[in-house]
């Protein structure tokens, strides 16, 4: 019984393969958006869903994991192609990345990757995977670097939330209920 509940089941499904699969692809989606990531979904899984946190937190996961690759690659191509197409693109980015550089370079260099993972791991919105992507892409972080950064801090950022999210549910009842 605890293995269904703690790896497969949802308490507010009630057995429906439908249902939990439609709620499943909901969490998937939620974790990839940009605004939301897996700071909203692990608390929509467990709190609206009723996932268990082990299945919250691992869907939120793949789904918040995923746009990274594409961002971090993709990034650098639409800057080259919109600097080269629009002028005044060239002259946003320019301006952009000195400014950038010049007031946090000092920073970057001497805390390295651990900025990145750090700025990642924050629980707090836009400071996830997307703004780490593009941090990334604005201080030159090698692409192997930036993608473990990233996915170490989405990791602790997973677990963070997932914590918060018990704890908050339990004191919830504790108090309330």
């Amino acid at each position: 019984y605890w293995f269904r509940y703690y790896f497969c089941g949802s308490r507010k499904s009630g057995g429906n393969f439908k249902k939990i699969m439609l709620n499943e692809l909901i969490i998937f989606f939620t974790a990839a958006l940009p605004l939301s990531e897996l700071r909203g979904a692990i608390p929509l899984a467990i709190l609206k869903f009723g996932f268990s946190p082990y299945k919250a937190l691992g869907l939120s996961l793949m789904g918040n994991i995923l746009p990274v690759l594409p961002l971090l690659l993709g990034l650098e191509k639409i800057s080259e192609y919109l600097s080269r197409k629009f002028y005044w693109f060239n002259r946003f980015f320019n301006w952009l990345f000195d400014r950038a550089r010049i007031k946090h370079s000092e920073h970057f260099i001497y805390w390295g990757d651990l900025a990145l993972f750090i700025f990642v791991a924050i629980p707090l919105p836009l400071t996830g995977v997307y703004s780490g992507a593009v941090a990334a892409f604005v201080f030159g972080v090698p692409l192997k670097h930036a993608f473990w950064s990233i996915v170490l801090g989405v990791l602790a950022a997973g677990f963070i939330v997932t914590a918060v999210t018990i704890f908050g549910e339990n004191i919830f009842k504790y108090l309330f209920l």
